[in-house]
C-alpha cells in the first residue's frame, strides 16, 4: 500500500492562505471595524457594535480555492436594539457604514453584508443582537425575514473542544473537496460538522480520510440529515432539493471509490492521481515507484485498520 501521508501534508500547506494575502485580509478587517464603529458613533449612538471573527478563520480550516480566494466572517454585535428596528435595518446599517471601502458595491445578502475586494477574498458581515442583558445566545439579522437564534461563538467553542491537527486538516481536505466539484456541493459548515461527527485519528492521512468518507456515506444512508451540535441546532441538509442530494452522494461514493484503491495501490504516482481525481491539480504527484513491502506490512497495517472511533455529539 502506497503511503502518501507525506503528500496529503504537502496538500494541506498548499491549502494555506498565503501570508501576504492573510496580512491583507487582516487590515481589511480592521478597516471595516473602524468605519461601523464611526458611523454608529455618529448616526446611531445608542448601538454600539462590537466584533468577533467566526467561521473558518476562527477554527483554523480557512482554505484558499482554485481560484486563489478565500473569505472572512466578521460578526457584528450589539448587546441591545434600543430602536426596537428590523433586522433588516440593521443590516442596512452596516451596508452604509462600509459603502465606498471598495469599488464594488457591499452585497446585501440575506445574513450578512458581503464585501469584495480585488485582492482575491471576501469579508462577510453577520449582524447579531441581544434582546436584553440576559439573552444567553444572540439573534442573527435576516434580510426581509424575522430574526433568527443563532450562536457561532458557541460554534467555536464546541469545535476547540473536540478538535485535533489532523481534524483540522480533514476539513480542509473535504471543503478542498466540494471546491474542486464545486456545483451542489454542501457548504464548508456541513463539512465540518460531519467532519466532528464522524473523524477518526489515525497514523496517517490518507487513511484517516478514507475512513472519514465511508463513515459520512454510512450515516447520510441511514438518514440525509447534517444536524449543527450547537445553538440553534438547525438541520444544513434540510429542504436540501433531491438532485442536490443525488449530486452530492454520488461525489462522495466515486470519491470513496477512488480513497479506497488509492490505499491499496502499491504504486505512488497511481494512488496519487486517484485522490488528485477528487481533491484537485493542487494536490502534488507521488514518485514514480512502489512502497516498500516491508515497510507496508510493519509500520501501516495497524494504521490502515484503525486505531480510534469517531467522535459523537
Amino acid at each position: 500500500m502506497a503511503n502518501l501521508d507525506s503528500l496529503f501534508k504537502q496538500f494541506d500547506n498548499e491549502l494555506n492562505v498565503t501570508p501576504t494575502k492573510m496580512d491583507s485580509l487582516m487590515t481589511s478587517k480592521n478597516h471595516l471595524r473602524t468605519k461601523i464603529r464611526d458611523y454608529f458613533l455618529k448616526n446611531h449612538p445608542k448601538y454600539k457594535p462590537t466584533f468577533f471573527i467566526q467561521g473558518s478563520y476562527k477554527l483554523k480550516t480557512l482554505i484558499r480555492t482554485k481560484d486563489d480566494t478565500c473569505d472572512l466572517d466578521d460578526g457584528v454585535y450589539f448587546k441591545e436594539n434600543p430602536d426596537n428596528v428590523t433586522g433588516t435595518t440593521l443590516q442596512s446599517w452596516v451596508k452604509t457604514a462600509v459603502d465606498g471601502t471598495t469599488d464594488a458595491t457591499p452585497e446585501h445578502k440575506k445574513k450578512c453584508i458581503r464585501v469584495d475586494y480585488k485582492a482575491g477574498y471576501n469579508i462577510d458581515l453577520p449582524v447579531f443582537v441581544f434582546d436584553s442583558d440576559v439573552d444567553e445566545h444572540p439573534d442573527l439579522a435576516v434580510k426581509n425575514s424575522n430574526f433568527q437564534i443563532d450562536d457561532p461563538k458557541e460554534f467555536v467553542t464546541e469545535f476547540k473542544r473536540v478538535k485535533s491537527d489532523q481534524m483540522v486538516r480533514m476539513v480542509k481536505y473535504l471543503k478542498s473537496w466540494c471546491d474542486h466539484k464545486r456545483q451542489d456541493m454542501p457548504s464548508g459548515l456541513a463539512m465540518t460538522v460531519l467532519t466532528m461527527k464522524h473523524f477518526q485519528s489515525n497514523s496517517r492521512d490518507d487513511v484517516a480520510l478514507k475512513f472519514l468518507l465511508v463513515e459520512i456515506e454510512n450515516d447520510l444512508k441511514k438518514e440525509f440529515s447534517c444536524i449543527v451540535p450547537t445553538t440553534p441546532k438547525d438541520d444544513l441538509f434540510l429542504n436540501y432539493p433531491s438532485t442536490k442530494e443525488a449530486n452530492f452522494m454520488d461525489n462522495l461514493s466515486k470519491f470513496i471509490e477512488d480513497a479506497k484503491k488509492a490505499i491499496d495501490e502499491k504504486n505512488k504516482l497511481k494512488a496519487s492521481k486517484l485522490w488528485k481525481k477528487h481533491l484537485g491539480d493542487r494536490f502534488p504527484d507521488g514518485k514514480d515507484e512502489d512502497e516498500d513491502e516491508e515497510t507496508t506490512n510493519s509500520s501501516n497495517l495497524k494504521s490502515t485498520i484503525g486505531t480510534s472511533k469517531p467522535y459523537y455529539f
